[in-house]
């Protein structure tokens, strides 16, 4: 039998990853995150402005049965509080059904009160809101959202 050489213990490889391949992965998560992020938040100000919508038209059908039900719509002083609370005169308080609300009057999804306007005769009422920015005006989720009609 020939001599063999010596064996020499053999060492574990180490496993793992290395400094590039750890850095490489970062930046490809990073991208994906960058692209992705875009994209959620834009459906996340499409998701306000639709619920905005929404809860104006819940505003304005309420603030409608209520004059149904009083004859008027409230008066800028009155305001969205009607809804929820019996106005202060005799024959309204007496026919006020309410509160036409569950849980109070809501605020804009950008945690702002509804705005209230009443017409000059008092025929026609409006709810709106200011958009995401909360200045009149705008485009995309800064613009208006006004029930019914446009601003």
């Amino acid at each position: 039998m020939p001599d063999r050489p010596p064996v020499r213990p053999r060492r574990p490889r180490q496993a793992g990853f290395t400094l590039m391949e750890m850095l490489v992965v970062l930046v490809i998560i990073g991208l994906l995150l960058g692209l992705v992020g875009m994209r959620l938040l834009s459906n996340v100000d499409r998701g306000k402005v639709t619920a905005a919508t929404a809860q104006a038209r819940v505003l304005k059908t309420a603030l409608d049965t209520l004059n149904l039900d009083i004859g008027r719509f409230p008066t800028r002083a009155e305001g969205l509080s009607l809804l929820v609370t019996p106005p202060k005169d005799g024959s309204g308080a007496r026919r006020w059904m309410g509160p036409y609300l569950e849980g109070g009057i809501p605020n804009d999804p950008w945690d702002r009160p509804y705005l209230y306007e009443l017409d000059s005769n008092g025929r026609a009422a409006r709810i709106m809101t200011l958009g995401a920015d909360g200045k009149p005006g705008g485009s995309g989720a800064d613009a208006d959202i006004s029930v019914p009609g446009t601003p």
